[in-house]
């Protein structure tokens, strides 16, 4: 009976957006200067420049929460605060029409000016390290010193107000770095790695992921036969999107299944992990063709990753840093007795459920296996299909689809084949300053995409 309230907790803490102990979330510092998945744990601590902070406030804290980083008598902490732009939406409802206007025409008078009349000599700021450090001793709050510096500089009045935010941005940095809490969801875990690890994704960028798993007619109560070797993301996000109804058969050439690490950040319940399964593509065919026509690619497996027992299921802080500057990034793990037990997502499929697979043919498939074959491997998983099921392919490269489908299409096994490449551009949206971001990923890799059909 605990064990089914403590399951009906966690399913209840999830879905109204609340973190736990013992849950995967995605750190946001500094308005994604650092990007860090962590396990909460009251052992869990985050390194934010030089100093340590417990990990402890974030627990029971709804997802959206941010947090700055204090010094107290007892070390640095994590306080929970509220978002400047939420402060000045909540301020601007009391701001009477006469109010609004002088505001808007001194705006227009502040923006009227320009830099062109500053000298950047390094003789600005009136206070010296010292007398910031002492400011620190005496317990002063980043903000606090933040003000200090604004104050004490002859030349902030003078910028425009573009140039005063960037400047305050930019001590709020060092001196008051905030923390978003993030869900983990298949777009943030994909931006994320996306951004700093994209080898270990495949270079599978966010937009073509959903476009991979849209292509795929991914919905409730499918059975998707997944090849995945993306790490595991590719996996999460089909799992996320049925909700818990179907089946997501994790398939993979050899003995060795592909590592699929990243499904525990997702933080599914149990009765999404029990929906994700293995199976080796050699049982899935060995009905189908004799044993000798079952491809083999030991090569290939042996050179993956360990399996997930074998992976950072005791990994407190996995970092993604994504500044250039020179500061490091120590992490410290989370003692492995001290991380929750979560049910494992990725068992091997029962024998009932494959000869259901074998007989009916599953709803769609899915591949994002870079280092294999792309032929080779659709020409053996289109016949375990259904008619009329959908199949979408990625890869970073373009040949490899073209001769995949130009093969497809001379054998009369699919229809409605076309090649996409999805193209995304970032803007900054921003008063007056709405444009597209200098970097972006001009490359989101290929999506084969069409429906099987029967053969007979």
């Amino acid at each position: 009976m605990s064990q089914n309230n403590a399951a009906t907790a966690s399913t209840r803490n999830q879905s109204t957006g609340v973190t736990r102990e013992g849950c995967s979330v995605l750190l946001d510092i500094n308005d994604g200067d650092r990007l860090v998945f962590a396990r909460l744990s009251p052992a869990a601590k985050l390194k934010i420049g030089n100093k340590n902070c417990s990990l402890q406030p974030l627990i029971g804290c709804p997802y959206g929460s941010l947090f700055q980083l204090e010094t107290g008598p007892n070390g640095p902490y994590l306080s929970r605060t509220i978002a400047s732009n939420q402060v000045v939406c909540d301020l601007s409802v009391h701001i009477s029409g006469n109010d609004a206007e002088d505001r808007r025409d001194s705006q227009i008078n502040v923006d009227s000016r320009d830099n062109r009349s500053l000298i950047d000599n390094n003789r600005a700021q009136g206070l010296s390290g010292e007398d910031i450090e002492a400011m620190k001793r005496e317990g002063a709050r980043g903000d606090e010193i933040i003000e200090a510096l604004i104050a004490n500089s002859s030349t902030f009045e003078k910028k425009t107000s573009f140039s005063q935010e960037k400047y305050r941005l930019r001590k709020q940095k060092k001196y008051a770095p905030k923390v978003l809490l993030r869900r983990p969801v298949a777009r943030s875990i994909c931006e994320a790695y996306f951004k700093k690890y994209a080898s270990k994704i495949g270079f599978l960028r966010v937009d073509a992921l959903s476009l991979l798993l849209s292509m795929a007619n991914v919905s409730s109560n499918s059975d998707i036969l997944v090849v995945d070797m993306v790490g595991g993301l590719l996996t999460g996000a089909v799992a996320e999107r049925l909700g818990g109804t179907g089946f997501v058969c994790n398939s993979y050439l050899g003995q060795t299944p592909y590592p699929m690490d990243i499904v525990k950040i997702f933080n599914f319940g149990e009765e999404i992990c029990k929906r994700v399964v293995r199976s080796s593509i050699s049982d899935l065919l060995l009905q189908k063709e004799s044993s000798e026509q079952i491809p083999q690619h030991d090569g290939v497996c042996n050179m993956e990753s360990p399996t997930d027992d074998q992976m950072s299921l005791s990994v407190g802080v996995e970092d993604i840093s994504l500044s250039s500057g020179a500061e490091t990034t120590e992490n410290v793990m989370i003692p492995a007795t001290r991380v929750c037990k979560f049910t494992k997502a990725g068992e091997k499929a029962q024998q009932e459920t494959i000869d259901s697979w074998k007989e009916n043919g599953f709803s769609s498939l899915i591949i994002a296996a870079p280092e294999l074959d792309t032929w080779t491997l659709v020409r053996d998983l289109i016949p375990l299909l259904s008619n009329s099921a959908p199949f979408s392919i990625y890869h970073q490269y373009l040949q490899p689809l073209a001769t995949c489908m130009h093969n497809l299409q001379l054998g009369k096994m699919a229809i409605g084949l076309q090649i996409s490449e999805p193209w995304l551009r970032e803007y900054q949206v921003l008063p007056s300053r709405t444009h597209p971001c200098m970097q972006m990923s001009a490359f989101g890799g290929y999506i084969l995409s069409g429906t099987k059909i029967s053969s007979t």
